[in-house]
């Protein structure tokens, strides 16, 4: 089929619940991706970053494959070989706890969520304290929590009981804490709300407060796990001690998965009957997420994270000296964000899907480049030129 016809088809039979550019993509391979009219482009921002090792992957695609010759679906009465295997090294590179398999972010943080509140039902405390810019996904719950407005209008009453304060303020934090606090909810690093990275400082005092007043400190690593920051998991870039952390995106390298990852102290918080997810850790998304954690190790991806990371970081400080359309370069490893010297940053992200490039933009003047993580100088060298040129155009 052509674009025209798959956009009738969408138009006819999917509900229209996105903003969608007049591109279908039909195969991808690394860093790069093809369209249904045969136009290839560079991906970096693979997927809302899902596919961190790049697309298909071969090594997830050759484990999925021998997985679905076995059994797709166990349910989680029973027991599944892979599951745990799963669950052991995600623990290993995080903290002594257990894990919770879901099928996305937001129903990761709700599992988080629902932690938290009962946690603290027996005591009276239910509020939890998020960020403002925050984003936890689009479940009622999730909304709730999320700090953003433009999330939330036309779905009230929301979920009661979240209290929004500054990113980056361990005062106003302090100020919003009350008897009935339970918990605090942040990203390492907020993706959605802008690439705005916090001090390290300001994370060690969350961390210190949530254990002097008993509350749980919750991490959203939704965006910044399996590697994307140059750790595995981001908590580590501040040296902090969570109660939990959220994942997914990157976890599946392109298969649909979340988990909640609890602390020894918090295990017996949740007990049968409290939680639960039909398709949560299925075979075939585990056997992708231990082939995406296998790639990490054997191809030395968090090293290249690094490197790239700064070597795209360099490239881009090159651009902005010489347009002048960048006003700051932010974030860590491959998890970067463009502040430009315009109100808004859309037509330009517009422009370099023309040029060949694939990236996004955020709060309206925040370009996200995210690359996969096997990303090589050739890629970032042409996805710079690209978007030098889509800045010189505009001015």
């Amino acid at each position: 089929m052509n674009l025209s016809e798959i956009k009738e088809l969408y138009g006819n039979y999917v509900l229209n619940t996105y903003f969608k550019q007049d591109l279908c993509l039909v195969k991808g391979r690394g860093a790069k991706v093809e369209d249904s009219e045969g136009k290839k482009y560079l991906d970096f921002f693979p997927g809302w970053a899902v596919s961190g090792i790049g697309h298909c992957h071969p090594l997830v695609v050759k484990r999925v494959k021998e997985q679905l010759s076995k059994i797709m679906h166990v349910s989680n009465n029973f027991y599944s070989e892979l599951q745990p295997l799963l669950a052991k090294k995600i623990i290993e590179y995080s903290f002594p706890g257990r894990v919770f398999f879901a099928n996305s972010g937001a129903e990761a943080n709700e599992g988080a969520i629902k932690l938290a509140r009962k946690y603290g039902s027996a005591s009276g405390r239910y509020e939890i304290i998020t960020m403002e810019k925050s984003f936890h996904g689009r479940t009622m719950a999730a909304i709730s929590a999320t700090g953003q407005d433009k999330v939330k209008h036309g779905f009230e009453p929301l979920l009661e009981g979240f209290k929004h304060v500054p990113f980056n303020d361990i005062n106003a934090v302090l100020q919003a804490v009350t008897p009935k606090t339970v918990a605090v909810m942040v990203e390492p690093i907020q993706g959605e709300g802008g690439i705005n990275v916090p001090d390290k400082e300001y994370m060690k005092a969350l961390s210190a407060i949530c254990k002097e007043k008993d509350l749980l400190l919750i991490l959203d690593e939704v965006q910044t796990c399996m590697g994307r920051t140059g750790e595995m998991f981001a908590y580590r870039l501040f040296d902090v001690e969570p109660a939990a952390i959220t994942l997914a995106k990157s976890l599946g390298g392109g298969m649909p998965i979340g988990a909640l990852v609890v602390a020894e102290r918090f295990k017996d918080v949740l007990v049968p009957g409290n939680h639960a997810s039909t398709f949560g850790g299925s075979p075939i998304v585990c056997s992708a997420a231990l082939a995406v954690f296998e790639a990490i190790e054997n191809e030395g991806l968090l090293e290249n994270t690094r490197s790239m990371g700064e070597y795209l970081r360099e490239k881009l400080e090159k651009i902005k000296k010489k347009t002048g359309l960048i006003s700051k370069v932010k974030g860590h490893g491959l998890m970067v964000g463009v502040e430009l010297n315009m109100e808004d940053g859309g037509p330009l992200a517009v422009k370099c899907l023309g040029g060949g490039l694939l990236i996004n933009c955020t709060q309206k003047n925040i370009l996200r480049i995210m690359p996969p993580m096997n990303v090589g100088k050739k890629d970032i060298d042409k996805a710079m030129k690209i978007l030098q040129k889509a800045m010189e155009s505009t001015q």
